[in-house]
Formats: structure tokens, sequence, C-alpha cells
């Protein structure tokens, strides 16, 4: 495993982890690891394949030979690719990401993208978003933070981004799907969503944006010294 310095953001959907994940790793320099893209990408290739998303033997050779890219527009939006296919708006769905919530439930493809996850650490430092980051896949990183937030709050920021993007969204029914990913993502057998015990806490609840950044940015330069 690579000994640059490592940032894990872990919590559920909606607790602001990506955009919290981008904002540090812009304001460090660092990479970044979207590692809910990755399953994302293994579901929406998976749907393209007609592959069930309980079939893990073949999901798990679907994460084994993903070709992606990611990559950003010159104003600096995420653009990712699927077999050279632009493929940014169709993994940020609601439905991908309930797809992903099953596919990730599979052992067979965490084992596939382990190794694929780690080696994105690379100098000089590497912020990785997920929901096991902290635990299983850099149990070792020097800063570890785990967002949290209720789940009407989540619900209701999701519905928010789904507007500005012009999508219509159904208040209760985001509800119901965060309620419903929760509980696969934290009683699934193999990594489940749990803080790591040396992780801070931090509930952003009622917090904007930038004062969660902040604070994220605070824990990492006084443990890492930068």
């Amino acid at each position: 495993m690579s000994s640059d310095p490592v940032i894990t953001i872990d919590g559920p959907s909606g607790s602001g982890k990506g955009t919290v994940s981008r904002a540090v790793a812009r304001a460090l320099g660092f990479a970044l690891l979207d590692s809910g893209a990755l399953y994302r990408l293994v579901a929406l290739a998976a749907r393209d394949a007609a592959i069930e998303l309980h079939d893990a033997v073949r999901l798990a050779d679907v994460a084994e030979r993903l070709d992606i890219r990611f990559g950003a527009t010159p104003s600096d939006e995420e653009v990712v690719w699927l077999e050279g296919r632009d493929v940014t708006q169709r993994i940020r769905t609601e439905a991908a990401g309930n797809d992903a919530s099953k596919v990730a439930a599979h052992p067979e493809v965490r084992s596939a993208l382990l190794e694929r996850q780690r080696r994105f650490a690379v100098p000089p430092g590497l912020v990785a978003d997920g929901r096991d980051m902290g635990t299983v896949v850099f149990p070792a990183a020097e800063v570890k933070i785990f967002l949290t937030a209720s789940a009407d709050e989540r619900a209701v920021r999701r519905h928010k981004q789904l507007k500005e993007k012009g999508v219509t969204a159904n208040l209760a029914a985001l509800s119901l799907e965060i309620a419903e990913r929760d509980l696969r993502d934290t009683t699934r057998a193999t990594s489940p969503l749990v803080a790591s015990a040396d992780a801070v806490l931090l509930d952003t609840t009622g917090l904007s944006v930038a004062a969660v950044i902040d604070r994220v940015l605070e824990i990492a330069r006084g443990r890492l010294s930068i």
C-alpha cells in the first residue's frame, strides 16, 4: 500500500462526503478517489450487458475488466468515460445510485475493486470518498472522517440537487430510497458502512458545506502538519 498520506471520508448517501471530498482534495492538491463512482460504473456496465445485479460472479468479472477513465472539463467539471463513452450523467442518477448499492453488497465485487482503489494513492496524497475507505480500503490512513446527517436532511439535500439539475423528484420517494440504501449498506456481510474506531465523527445536519469543508481541512492539516 502507498506511503503517501491518505484522508478517508466515509458516510451514508447524502451526508455531503462527495462535495466535501472534492473540495478538500482541491484545497490540498491531493488526488481524489470517488469509490462510489466505481460501483456505479460496474452497475452501469452490467445493465448495458444485460447482466442481472444479483449475479455476483459475472459482476465481479465486469469489475475486474472495467475500462474507465476520469477527467475534467476546462471549467473543472467532472467527466467519466466507460469504454470510451461519456457516462458522466448516467452514473449520477438516483437509479444508478441504487444499482450501485446493490452491486456493492457482493463480496466478490468489493474484492475485485479493492486493489484498483488502492492504486489511487499517489503523491502528494489522496482523499478517498466512500463507505469503507477508513475501515477496509485504507485502514492505515492518517486522517479518517465519518460524515453523517439526519435521514430527513439527506433527503432534502438530494431533492434540492435534483431540482437544480432540472430533474423532477418526489421527496417522500427519495426518503424511502435513502432508508433502503442505508439498510443495505449497513447490514451487508462484507465491508458494511460503519465508522472506523479512530475516525472523527462529524454530524453535518444544519451545517453549511463551507463549514464542514473548513472543519475537515483543519483536522487534516493538524494531523498531517501541512
